[in-house]
């Protein structure tokens, strides 16, 4: 199933419990308060889930969708297991470090020509 919001698209695949999304722009509280409840219920209907985001073009948050981001981290701290966070520029990189504190899950960055290895890395032990 896809779904697909101003900034952001979802792909949830009911093997191994991946979900896809891809975030390009600038993600503003709009945004979270649209995909948020379409998230959460892929979340309860896949029980734990594994993200692979995808930065295409992706210019941040505003500070309203950030304290969003954060509010969702918290709520979900333990129903995520992984995240392959897939970008190409330094910062986007160092998403990685700064949301390992709001989850549980282990999360990991790949350069965006490592989207084979991202696959792979998100797929294992499921």
């Amino acid at each position: 199933m896809t779904a697909q919001f101003s900034c952001i698209e979802i792909e949830g695949s009911n093997r191994n419990n991946i979900l896809t999304v891809r975030l390009s722009g600038k993600l503003t509280k709009e945004d979270y308060e649209l995909f948020v409840p379409e998230l959460e219920r892929m979340m309860k209907a896949q029980g734990k889930i594994r993200m692979l985001v995808e930065l295409v073009d992706f210019h941040g948050w505003t500070t309203a969708a950030a304290w969003e981001d954060t509010k969702f981290g918290l709520r979900h701290f333990s129903d995520i297991e992984r995240i392959a966070l897939i970008g190409d520029t330094a910062w986007e990189k160092g998403m990685a470090l700064l949301c390992k504190p709001f989850t549980m899950a282990k999360v990991k960055y790949f350069d965006s020509n490592q989207m084979a290895a991202a696959k792979t890395w998100i797929m294992e032990g499921a």
